[in-house]
C-alpha cells in the first residue's frame, strides 16, 4: 500500500507539473510569435551599450518569462552575427535579472491569492482565440491559454504535494543533510542544479523549491542553497543550444555559465551573512514556512541583481 500511495503521488506530481510546463511553453512561445520581429529589432537596437544590453534582457525575460528562451535567442543572435559578444553578455546578464520575477509572480499570485479564480477564466477566454482565422489572435489565445495552465498547474502541484504533518518521513531524509554547516549547502546547490536540468527549466526549478518551502519540508537556508545551484543549472541549456553553433555563439553560452558560476562562488563566502540581511528586508518570520516563497524570491532578485552589479564592469 505504501508503495501504491508513493507511486500514485509520483504520478499527481509529475502531472501537474506537466501541466505547469506545458502552460509555461505555450505562453512564452505564444508570447514570442505576438512579439517576435518587433523583439529583433528592439534587442538589435536596444544592446548598444552594456547597461542597455542588461535592461534589454531584464525586459525581454520579463516578458517571455523564460530566461532559458531570451539566452538561447541570444546565443542565435550573436551566431547569426547580430549581436557582438560583449552585447550578448550584458543582455544575458539582464535575463537572470528577469528570471527572478517568476519567482515573485509564483509567490505572490500562487500562494497569496486563490489563482484558480483567474487561471480557468484565462483558459475560457483564451480558447476561441485560438481557433480563430487571424494569426494574431491565435497568438494572443495560446498565451492566455499558457498563462491560465501555468496556475491551474501551480494549484494541482501545491495540492499534489503530501504536506509534511502527513508524510514526516520526507523531512527526516531531507533533515538528514541539513545541518552539515557549508557542507550541506554545497549537498543542496547540486541537487538545485540537477533539479534544473530535469526539468529543463529554471523557472519550474524554482517554483518546486518554493512549493517545498511553503510545505515546511526544507528551511529557508536549504532553498536558498537549492535557488543557487538552480542558477547554474540554468546556463545547461543555453550550453546545449550552442553545441552545434559557432565559436562566438558557445563563447556567448560559456560566459553565461562563468557568470552565474562565479556569482554562486562569492554568495558561498557571503552566504551565513547575506540570509540575515534577506530576514531583515522581507518582514514575516523565515521560520514559518508560509513565509519561505516572499524571502526566497527576494534573496534570488538580490542574489543576482547584486551579481550583475558586481561583473558588469
Amino acid at each position: 500500500l505504501m508503495f501504491g500511495s508513493i507511486f500514485s503521488t509520483s504520478l499527481y506530481i509529475l502531472g501537474s507539473l506537466g501541466i505547469f510546463l506545458f502552460g509555461m511553453k505555450v505562453m512564452s512561445e505564444g508570447i514570442q510569435k505576438v512579439a517576435g520581429n518587433r523583439l529583433r529589432n528592439i534587442l538589435a537596437y536596444m544592446t548598444q551599450n552594456r547597461f542597455a544590453g542588461v535592461f534589454t534582457g531584464f525586459i525581454t525575460t520579463c516578458l517571455v518569462q523564460s530566461s532559458s528562451a531570451t539566452t538561447v535567442m541570444v546565443v542565435s543572435f550573436v551566431n547569426a552575427g547580430l549581436l557582438t559578444l560583449t552585447q550578448s553578455i550584458g543582455v544575458i546578464m539582464g535575463a537572470n535579472i528577469g528570471t527572478t520575477i517568476t519567482g515573485w509572480l509564483i509567490a505572490i499570485l500562487g500562494f497569496k491569492f486563490k489563482i484558480t479564480a483567474i487561471a480557468l477564466p484565462a483558459v475560457g477566454i483564451g480558447l476561441p482565440l485560438i481557433f480563430s482565422k487571424t494569426t494574431k489572435r491565435k497568438n494572443l489565445g495560446e498565451i492566455f491559454v499558457g498563462f491560465g495552465l501555468l496556475f491551474l498547474g501551480l494549484k494541482f502541484l501545491k495540492s499534489s504535494v503530501p504536506d509534511i504533518k502527513n508524510n514526516p518521513e520526507v523531512l527526516e531524509f531531507l533533515t538528514s543533510y541539513t545541518d552539515l554547516g557549508i557542507i550541506s549547502v554545497f549537498i543542496f546547490i547540486i541537487v538545485g542544479v540537477f533539479l534544473t536540468i530535469i526539468v529543463q527549466s529554471s523557472s519550474a526549478a524554482m517554483t518546486i523549491t518554493l512549493i517545498m518551502a511553503f510545505k515546511g519540508w526544507i528551511d529557508f537556508p536549504t532553498a536558498a542553497a537549492l535557488v543557487l545551484g538552480e542558477n547554474i543549472g540554468t546556463t545547461i541549456t543555453a550550453y546545449l543550444a550552442s553545441l552545434g553553433a559557432n565559436y562566438h555563439a558557445k563563447r556567448t553560452a560559456r560566459a553565461h555559465m562563468i557568470f552565474n558560476i562565479v556569482g554562486v562562488i562569492w554568495m558561498l563566502i557571503v552566504f551565513r551573512m547575506f540570509i540575515p540581511i534577506i530576514d531583515y528586508i522581507i518582514p514575516g518570520d523565515p521560520s514559518n514556512p508560509e513565509n519561505i516563497p516572499i524571502h526566497l524570491s527576494m534573496f534570488h532578485t538580490l542574489f543576482n541583481v547584486l551579481n550583475v552589479v558586481l561583473l558588469i564592469w
